[in-house]
Formats: C-alpha cells, structure tokens, sequence
C-alpha cells in the first residue's frame, strides 16, 4: 500500500521537480523532504499543506490516496461562524471552501475526541496561519 511519502514522490516526479526544487517551494530542507519520501520521518499538518501547496495536490490525496469528490447531489455547509469570518475578510465562495477543506483536513488527522466549534475570532486566526504558510 503506498504511503504518504510514495504519493509525494510519484506527484513530484511526475511535474518533472527535483527534492531540491519541491523543498525550495514548500520551504523545507531537502534532507527533511528526502526522509519524507522514503517513510523516515512523518509530517506535520503544516509540512503536509506546503508540500500538497507547492504539488498543487489536495491533502486528501497525499494522506489516503483519494481525493473527496464534490456532486452537486451532496450539501456543502458552511457553518455561520465561517460565513461571518469570510464575509469579513472578504473571501470568495472559493476562498471560503478551500480554507474550510483546510481546517477539516487538519481535523481529520486528529483523535476522534469532540471538536469544538470554531468562533469567527477561531477562523480569522486559522485564515491568517494558512495566509503565512503558503503567503
């Protein structure tokens, strides 16, 4: 079964980028990227979004191997504190889902313990995490 570090490397190879070049873009040493690929060290949520960034891959993709499909069969909601925080920091629609996608890929990689809610104050502060890691 491949692993995190495979789908990384087989996205890698296939855009044609060296471990030189895909570290330089997700701002993490070669060494470190290296050891990723080859199962030697494991990544954090952080590590994992510039990498998937700079791939231009979902997370989805590069933590399962699948990626989550959107039909229009199925109900996206945005909860009211997001809709608030993006209304206030002008966001898209677009905007609005990937940073929505964002926060539930991190939430998917923790214990299954309750999650709480997020207030508008919570969003604002994970937009500008996510603003800062891929600036």
């Amino acid at each position: 079964m491949a692993t995190t570090g495979d789908r990384i490397r087989e996205i890698r190879e296939a855009k044609g980028l060296t471990q030189d070049q895909l570290s330089e873009l997700a701002g993490l040493s070669k060494g470190f990227l290296s050891d990723v690929e080859h199962n030697n060290k494991n990544l954090s949520s952080q590590g994992l979004l510039r990498i998937a960034n700079a791939l231009g891959a979902s997370v989805d993709y590069l933590l399962r191997g699948e990626t989550q499909e959107f039909s229009n069969n199925k109900e996206i909601v945005i909860p009211p504190y997001l809709s608030e925080a993006a209304e206030d920091l002008g966001l898209s629609y677009s905007e609005t889902l990937e940073l929505l996608n964002a926060q539930q890929s991190v939430i998917a990689r923790r214990s299954k313990k309750s999650v709480k809610e997020l207030s508008v104050k919570d969003w604002k502060n994970f937009h500008e995490a996510i603003k800062k890691v891929f600036g």
